[in-house]
Order: C-alpha cells, then structure tokens, then sequence
C-alpha cells in the first residue's frame, strides 16, 4: 500500500503517515501489555484498534489477547507458546526495549510469529543511568544522604573518602549501544576502560577507545568499577556469581542497569557485608518488582532505581513509536527492520 512520508524531523521523519486509500481498507488489532498514553494514540488513528491493556485487568491480564494481531509487549508477561496460541491470528510480537529475555523466539518461530525489538529506543538513556550509577555509588551519595539528616556531627573533610573516577579502571561487561556509549563517556571523564564481549573484534573495541580483555575473568581481575551490558541468557544467568566476585579488587564497585537474573543476589549481599566490595548501584534486580524485605534495599552502599535506566521523555517516545510501526509494518507485509527471527520472513 502506498504511504506518503512527512518531511523529517528530529524526533518522527521515519514514520510513515498513511494515504488516504489505507484509511478506507482494514483496522488491525493490537494488543498492548502496557497501557497506551494518550500522547501515543494517534499512531492508531484509522489503522489499528487497541485491545487491552493488561494491566488494566491485572486479575485477567490476557482477557483481550484472542482477538490479537499484534502484540506490543513490555516485560512483564513471559511470552511463551501457551500464550501465543490464545491469539489465533498474531502475526507479530513488538517488544519495547532491546532484551526480549521475556520472548520465546523458537516458539514464535515455530508459530510464524515476527518478533521485533527496539534496540536503539534506551541506549542513550540507559548509558546516561548508568554513568550516574556509577558517579553516585563512588562518591557514596546514598551514605552520605543517611549520615547528612543523622543530625551526628561529623568532619566530613576528613572522614569523606569519595573517589574521583579519572584514572579509574572501568571494566565493561558487554560493548553493544550501550557499553560502547558507556565507553566513550568513561573515557571523556578520563578513565581507563577494559572490555570483554566475544562479539566485538578488537579493532571495534580500540575504535571505542577499550582495552580489548582475552577473558571475563581478566575484566574482575582489573577493574576498580564493572558495569554489566548484556542479555540475560541460560548461559549469562548468575554470572557474576560468589567466584568472579571474589575475584574482584578489594573495594570495587559493580553496576547493573540490564538484568537482575546476571547477578547472584546472595553472593553480592555477601561481598558487601564482607567489606570487599564498596558498593553497588542497580537499576535491575531479581525478581521485579523486589520483594519488600529485600535487604539490597535498604543498605547505604547500594543504589537501587526501579528499572528506569531506559525510560525518558526522550527514550519513551522512540520506544511506543517504533514498536508501534514495526507491529504495523509486519500487519502490511512489509520487513521491519529489527526483526530477529527472519527465518519466519523467508518463509512466509
């Protein structure tokens, strides 16, 4: 089907505004884990009908899923074949966020099911938290907030031993979007960063101003802060466990804005209360939400956001508008652009 394309802008000269022979044509049904903003809304008018939201009925979440075509998933609800297969007629599985750790991609596969990702939606969000994470833990704000209202008088020029991070080595655990971003921040500040990913060639790590690292281990081994930047897997679960981080440098910090399951709460817990490691900062835990007695909460030499690393004003408005139009590429068939299992497009 034809489409006209406004002219660009900073934020929307991708998104296709549609002819007026679309709007006489078909309405699809898509269905949404999260509720829709009325800001957002628009990108439906006289294409698409929104069934849902999920959490508006959280007894029934999937009350509306049957009548789906296209489901536009937070990350929440595990999408596997039982869930799938209540949607007869989906076709697509947009996710808004890169990790679809949430999505059974051979099920889809196995049922032509397109899922989609929106990798570029939070990285720069999610480098900017991070960078804060790591400014916050090493300059101790969450301690140093407790002992300020204490009322306690204190020689805070003399018993403050905030760090200064140029000239600290940051060690990167994965340098896709957003450890390359963390990277080049990193290295503004004048730090000294190492980096392990399998993926990336050492010429791509020496372009990002990184020290390629031969192992995982050799990251634990050097770094005074390590960051974590990749997907939760099987294979990446619990990766840093009680015996990487004891590998770490005494007083070293460790920061997760990617997924709570990488990290063996027990043994961090543990690391702290010994003394060997200095603090945390967490965007990410497991599970989520956290249960209320969880004491990584409560711990002046941990950090925790509620998993907000990747949502701004900014992020959030590239997050519902490409998740929107690759659900409605897929409905038009046409190939969206980060779709991950394309053996469903070659088949199809």
């Amino acid at each position: 089907m034809p489409v006209r394309r406004t002219q660009r802008s900073e934020t929307n000269w991708w998104w296709p505004v549609l002819s007026e022979e679309r709007s006489n044509s078909a309405v699809y049904r898509i269905w949404f884990e999260r509720t829709l903003p009325p800001a957002y809304a628009h990108l439906l008018n006289g294409v698409a009908e929104a069934l849902g939201p999920a959490s508006a009925t959280p007894e029934t979440p999937l009350v509306a899923l049957p009548r789906a075509q296209a489901i536009i998933a937070a990350a929440r609800i595990q999408y596997n074949g039982a869930v799938m297969d209540q949607a007869p007629e989906l076709r697509v599985i947009a996710r808004m966020g890169i990790g679809v750790d949430n999505v059974d991609l051979d099920a889809a596969t196995a049922r032509k099911i397109a899922v989609c990702n929106v990798p570029d939606g939070p990285t720069i969000s999610t480098a900017e938290h991070t960078v804060m994470l790591i400014l916050a833990t090493v300059k101790q704000l969450p301690r140093m907030n407790h002992v300020w209202g204490s009322g306690r008088q204190i020689d805070f020029f003399n018993a403050y031993d905030g760090l200064e991070v140029c000239g600290l080595c940051l060690g990167l655990i994965g340098l896709g979007r957003i450890g390359a971003y963390v990277a080049r921040v990193a290295s503004a500040l004048g730090m000294r960063v190492v980096g392990y990913d399998p993926y990336i060639s050492a010429e791509k790590a020496t372009e990002l101003g990184v020290e390629c690292a031969p192992t995982l281990e050799a990251v634990f081994d050097v770094a005074d802060i390590v960051s974590l930047h990749l997907p939760l897997t099987p294979a990446t679960r619990h990766l840093v466990n009680a015996a990487r981080l004891a590998q770490m440098k005494p007083g070293a910090y460790l920061i997760n804005t990617a997924r709570g399951g990488l990290v063996d709460e027990a043994a961090l817990l543990d690391a702290l209360e010994q003394g060997r490691l200095h603090g945390a900062g967490l965007d990410v835990v497991d599970p989520e939400p956290p249960e209320p007695d969880n004491p990584l909460l409560n711990r002046a030499d941990v950090i925790v956001t509620p998993h907000i690393g990747g949502v701004t004003t900014a992020s959030r408005q590239r997050l519902w508008q490409m998740a929107i139009m690759q659900a409605l590429q897929v409905l038009r068939g046409e190939r969206p652009p980060h779709l991950l299992n394309p053996e469903v497009w070659l088949h199809s």
